[in-house]
């Protein structure tokens, strides 16, 4: 099965550290929108900090590609906001 990080520029998808402040940037964004920030930050916190010690290669990129995952949706829920449109869904 492919990576979901092929979505996403490869600068961002390589590095934990910055898939880490990305997802923290979008954390705060829906956070500021539904008055929940703290929660949402520290959730994301949590769950890298859960994973700060996974070696086993397999697991630690099916990790980064649930966090691309979770970046990916909420690039595309935007997008559908702006544009007023239901973006489609491949199956």
């Amino acid at each position: 099965m492919p990576s979901l990080q092929t979505a996403l520029p490869p600068e961002l998808a390589n590095n934990v550290i910055r898939l880490y402040r990305e997802c923290l940037r979008r954390a705060k964004y829906i956070g500021h929108q539904q008055h929940n920030t703290e929660l949402l930050v520290n959730m994301v916190r949590q769950q890298f900090k859960r994973n700060k010690h996974e070696t086993d290669p397999e697991k630690i990129q099916k990790l980064k590609d649930d966090a691309a995952r979770g970046l990916i949706n909420h690039i595309l829920y935007e997008s559908e906001k702006l544009s007023g449109r239901k973006v489609s869904k491949s199956t």
